[in-house]
């Protein structure tokens, strides 16, 4: 058995195995456990993933600018979509900067 907090809705807030406070007894096997334990199972990944892949992006250029690696050490798809990526990231930071590269603006 489960026991599940429900929150003021009456949904289900909470699942555990043990006992909590306001906790009430509920059936593994019923729809509503199982629609909690489904609904939306990747949930925070989306950015998550996001946020890595802008790790990677970053740790790669470092590596090549170390020369760690060589660009031309990663497979082509690779490559091919590194260089996509800086492309878009350059566009859209050069998109940005409004006040462009002249410092005498300062």
């Amino acid at each position: 058995m489960l026991y599940t907090v429900r929150g003021p809705d009456g949904s289900i807030q909470t699942l555990s195995r043990h006992a909590l406070p306001d906790s009430v007894q509920v059936d593994e096997q019923s729809p509503e456990v199982s629609a909690f334990l489904n609904r939306n199972p990747t949930a925070g990944f989306n950015e998550s993933d996001a946020d890595f892949v802008r790790v990677l992006e970053d740790l790669i250029d470092t590596l090549i600018t170390k020369n760690v690696i060589r660009h031309t050490d990663l497979p082509p798809a690779a490559q091919k979509k590194l260089m996509q990526r800086k492309g878009l990231r350059n566009r859209i930071s050069g998109a940005l900067d409004f006040l462009g590269k002249d410092e005498r603006l300062l």
